[in-house]
Formats: C-alpha cells, structure tokens, sequence
C-alpha cells in the first residue's frame, strides 16, 4: 500500500511540474507589435514646358596658336646674346633668339665672294671690246659690290652672245654657289618671326649644337586656342564665328572664346569632331584647362531635369493622388548632371528627386512647401 501511494504522488507530482511549465511558458510570450505603414514624403515639381536653349560641353588645355619649335640646322658653340636663352623671356619680332659661332663658315663665305668678284673682273675686258653696250651694267655692278654685305643680283643679259659668254664663264654658276653659302650662313642666327616669350630652353651658352638638334620653344602670348572634341551629331551645328563661353576648372574665371576652325574629318574610333576655338585674353597661359560650352541649338516644347530621376526604359516617376505612376519620356539630350526631356503633359506632378526602393502604386505624401516650377528651369541653360 505504501508503494502504491508513493507511485501515485510521483506521477501527480509530474503531471503538475508539466502543466505547471507550460503555465510559465505562455505566461512569458508577448505579442508582436504590428508594423506601422510607413508613407514616404516626396519632392514634386509641376511641368510647365517651355524652349530649352541645348549647349554642347567639351574641354581641353589651351595650346599658342602660334608655337614656334626651334631647331639648328647648322653646326655650332651656342654664344652670349644680348638676353639669357631660357624660359620665360620675351623676344620682340625680329630680336636675336639665339647665335651660333659662324666664324670658319663666314671665311668660307667671303672667300667665295672674293671669287666671285676675280671672275666678273678677268672678263671685263673682254666684254669692252667684244660687247662694249655690256660694258657700263657690268662696271657699274663691280663698284657697287661689298664683300662685306649680300651679293647684289647679277645684271641682266639684253642679248643671247651675252649671256652665252657669262655663262660660259662660269659666272651664273659662281654666283648661285655664294647665294647658297649666303643662305646657310643666316642659319647661324635665329631671330624671333613674332613677338612671344621662350616657354622651353634646351641648351645654355657655350653648347656645342648639332644639325638637327631641338633647341627650345617659343609661343605668341597673345592668341591661344582650345581643341575640343564635339560628337558627330553636332557637326552640322557648329559653325565658323560662333560664340563659346570658356571656363576654369574652379569655376572663378570667365573669357570669350570664337569657333575659329572646324576640322573636316571624324575620329572613326570616338566618332567625334575637333573644333578649334580661339580665345584673347591677356590672363590666359599656355597648359590651363578650360570647360568650353557651345551654343548648339533651342529644343522647344521640353524641361531641362536631373538626369539621375530618369528610370530604366526612359521613363518617370509621377504623383497621381498620392500615389506613385510611371510614365513615358522622350530624352533629346544629355549633359554630365541634367537632361532635356520632352514629353511630358504641361502640369503633371513629376518627382523632382530619387526616392530609394521607389515603385508604382507606391503610397506617398506630396512635400507641401516645395513650390517650384519648372518653368524657372526652361531658361536655363543645361549644367
């Protein structure tokens, strides 16, 4: 009987413990709260289309219009000038960029002349007695002659004897020989075609310099010009004269610039145009990197957006009663941050910025103090 009683007080004793914890456990469990619907708030802005100016962005360094690369074609010890060949000189039109030694060249030069001057001398006697109207040109072209200036031009022949007897003594051929040598010997110094400043100096005073050789560069300062690259779409919308805005990088300085060339070929690797614009302005250096914006053409009927609300397949986001819709847009132009956009009806509600995880039927709330239209953005020009 003992036994029988312990049994039963261990089996009520678990059934207790076993209801007891379930108590316990449903005691401890807590609802889970419900999720609030969240309503996103949105940016719209009401399309009112208008003429949108198109402005085509390009950029580039500036380049001299005028560059003038130096090289001898001579040998020779590079001597002191009147000013220091290096860089950031000026040199007026016509001054001295630099001096070779011409010293053996200039021997060799005055001894042909003296050559030259023998033989019209040895022949004048006999062009006194066999062509005595010859006589007085050729007399007069000997008192004139100066060994130490440029050989003067031979006097012409007025009959065929004569001029098969100074050829026959080798007198043309002397002559053009001393003009060559003439030539060369000017090589020796190089003098300024422009007005400008040396911008490369590639060797110093007492440099021996070789045929061929590159001595430095030298730039007109007064005229610069922009290369830019224009896509080929554009070609037929660029002309000679046109007017471009220019830029620097940071945005602090402004110049007017002029389309002055048009290049006839298309790149077939980047299926662009080179323009060439030309700018004035006495701030402006060789190697500053200009924006350059270029009056293209007016769409009309259009809005100029952020290109970054523009969705996959070219469509938009719109708000119609609070809720999210899709529709279809026509972009005509793309710049690096905006887009025109035709299309659209006049007074549709258009999302004026990205909204994250976006969809269409999406519920959201219109920002009420957002109160700009469109139209301010019509006159502007794309940036």
């Amino acid at each position: 009987m003992r036994k029988l009683i312990l049994s039963l007080l261990g089996v009520l004793l678990i059934v207790g413990a076993y209801f007891g914890s379930r108590k316990i456990v449903e005691s401890n469990q807590r609802e889970r709260p419900k999720p609030k619907k969240i309503i996103k708030t949105v940016f719209v802005d009401t399309i009112i289309n208008g003429v949108v100016p198109i402005k085509i962005e390009a950029n580039g360094n500036l380049v001299a219009q005028r560059r003038l690369e130096l090289f001898s074609e001579v040998q020779g010890i590079l001597q002191k000038g009147g000013k220091l060949f290096k860089p950031g000189q000026v040199y007026s039109k016509g001054q001295t960029l630099l001096r070779l030694n011409s010293a053996e060249y200039y021997a060799t030069v005055q001894s042909q002349k003296s050559n030259l001057y023998n033989q019209i001398t040895a022949i004048m006697p006999d062009l006194k007695l066999d062509y005595p109207e010859a006589y007085d040109k050729w007399q007069t072209y000997l008192n004139n002659f100066d060994i130490d200036k440029a050989v003067p031009s031979l006097p012409e022949a007025t009959s065929d004897k004569e001029k098969y007897f100074i050829t026959g003594r080798n007198i043309n051929t002397s002559y053009y020989n001393v003009k060559n040598l003439e030539q060369r010997l000017s090589k020796y110094r190089i003098t300024a075609p422009f007005t400008g400043i040396l911008t490369e100096a590639l060797v110093t005073e007492g440099t021996l310099v070789r045929p061929g050789q590159k001595l430095g560069a030298f730039i007109d300062t007064e005229v610069y010009e922009l290369e830019v690259a224009i896509s080929k779409k554009y070609a037929d919308l660029l002309q000679v004269g046109k007017k471009v805005d220019l830029t620097t990088i940071d945005g602090e300085r402004t110049y007017k610039g002029t389309v002055a060339r048009i290049n006839g070929n298309i790149d077939q690797a980047s299926q662009t145009i080179n323009a060439y614009i030309e700018v004035k302005d006495k701030n402006l250096r060789e190697g500053i990197y200009l924006e350059a914006s270029l009056d293209a053409k007016e769409e009309t009927n259009a809005v100029n957006l952020d290109r970054t609300l523009l969705q996959p397949n070219d469509q938009l986001f719109v708000v119609r009663d609070s809720v999210l819709d899709l529709i279809d847009v026509k972009p005509v132009y793309f710049s690096e941050k905006s887009m025109i956009v035709k299309g659209i009806p006049d007074g549709m509600s258009i999302v004026d910025k990205p909204i994250p995880g976006a969809y269409a039927g999406m519920l959201v709330k219109v920002y009420q103090e957002k109160n700009q239209s469109l139209s301010e953005k019509t006159d502007k020009t794309l940036q």
